[in-house]
């Protein structure tokens, strides 16, 4: 299975820092608040965070009082900034690919992972790694791009009006599912295109129990402050999903 790793490309990696060093972006107005009002109380939890960035999320867990948090990601540029700028004694970084989770001799209480798991080929693989890696009762806590984003292949997002208001999404083989490459600060971005009943059947058929799932939308005082949002209507930017094993 082909394991991406578009973080280390220069180009990909400075365009996405920038975009996350904004303070209104929609990681922050909408993904993490939903992601983290999934968290369970992790007081002297052990976490495990795939696809873990720059490692603010962990430094969030153990603010939270986790006792042990294993942040994984496949780009060494990103782990350099997160021991850089996110260390603590109670954090260890990996340089690993999610789908060698296995490969990790431990167990977790919580596994978390943000905006990864549409990059990965294997979703199948990955989430029974999880399931292993569980602790029994443990959750694990991820978003992802909405499906109906992650079937994007090109032409047109949207039919808009003569003053270029959006009026729908253009929709198209939400049904086919597959590798998709885009043009994301560079060329040839592949996510991994995989429809909601994919993802709930998949999760289920491992053992999890679906407990809770999340499209954030903005309320009237974001719209207020920033009505483009107003897309969001039409098509959720992010799916957000909470399971336990069984």
């Amino acid at each position: 299975m082909a394991k991406q790793n578009i973080y280390d490309n220069e180009t990909f990696f400075e365009g996405y820092k920038a975009l996350r060093d904004k303070e209104v972006n929609a990681n922050n107005l909408f993904e993490m608040p939903a992601l983290f009002s999934l968290l369970p109380d992790l007081i002297g939890k052990r976490v495990l965070d795939l696809g873990c960035g720059f490692g603010e999320h962990c430094m969030e867990y153990i603010r939270r009082g986790a006792d042990r948090v294993v942040g994984v990601d496949i780009s060494e540029k990103m782990l350099e900034v997160a021991k850089e700028e996110n260390s603590d004694p109670k954090i260890t970084y990996l340089n690993m690919a999610m789908e060698d989770i296995g490969a990790i001799d431990e167990k977790f209480d919580v596994v978390i992972s943000s905006l990864a798991m549409h990059y990965v080929e294997d979703f199948d693989g990955v989430v029974r790694n999880i399931y292993e890696k569980l602790t029994e009762g443990g959750v694990f806590i991820y978003s992802q791009e909405s499906p109906m984003s992650t079937c994007y292949s090109g032409g047109s997002r949207w039919t808009t009006d003569e003053d270029g208001v959006k009026i729908h999404l253009n929709l198209s083989n939400y049904g086919r599912e597959a590798e998709y490459s885009s043009e994301w600060f560079v060329d040839d971005v592949k996510r991994y295109h995989r429809m909601f009943s994919t993802i709930v059947n998949t999760l289920a058929d491992t053992g999890f129990t679906i407990e809770k799932m999340i499209e954030p939308l903005p309320d009237d005082e974001l719209l207020a402050k920033y009505p483009d949002y107003y897309d969001l209507f039409h098509r959720p930017d992010f799916l957000i999903v909470r399971v336990k094993k069984n």
